[in-house]
């Protein structure tokens, strides 16, 4: 684990509840240098066997911070730290904003998304998904907006 704001971009899954998705997204986090943060509660131990088979060996360097709630989180924020939070509950899409270093991408739990309380404190942005389905798998979900994200950062 590093401080927290060493990193181009930062990864934030609030209260994750599926070990596999959360060590996948640690994975994603590995390597594209990003850091990871998780807000508590988990629905899940960090030495779930689930989460080191889907983190294997990129769990060592991941930058991974723990924080007891949400407030915790916020109070090592820089001040005007821009969080970015993805859910179904908004039009806007993912790739109409313009990334900057040090943003924070948000993600909520697997089973409910983010709380309403939460989006009303986000830039919210969200995938389009013109096919069948309510939403994307937070594995999934987190490595396309990292990978957007650090896309345009990095002009790829």
């Amino acid at each position: 684990m590093t401080s927290p704001g060493t990193s181009a971009l930062s990864v934030v899954l609030f209260e994750p509840e599926n070990a596999g998705n959360v060590g996948n997204v640690a994975r994603t986090c590995a390597v594209l240098g990003a850091e990871l943060h998780l807000i508590r509660p988990f629905g899940f131990r960090l030495h779930d066997p689930q989460f080191k088979r889907a983190g294997m060996d990129y769990l060592r360097s991941v930058r991974l911070v723990e924080h007891a709630d949400w407030e915790a989180f916020t109070a090592t924020l820089a001040q005007g730290a821009r969080l970015f939070g993805f859910t179904t509950k908004t039009d806007r899409p993912y790739t109409s904003v313009r990334y900057e270093r040090g943003d924070y991408l948000v993600f909520g739990p697997e089973s409910r998304g983010l709380p309403a309380w939460l989006r009303d404190r986000l830039d919210l942005v969200t995938f389009p998904m013109p096919g069948e389905g309510r939403s994307l798998n937070l594995a999934v979900a987190a490595g396309i907006g990292a990978y957007e994200a650090m896309r345009q950062l990095h002009g790829w």
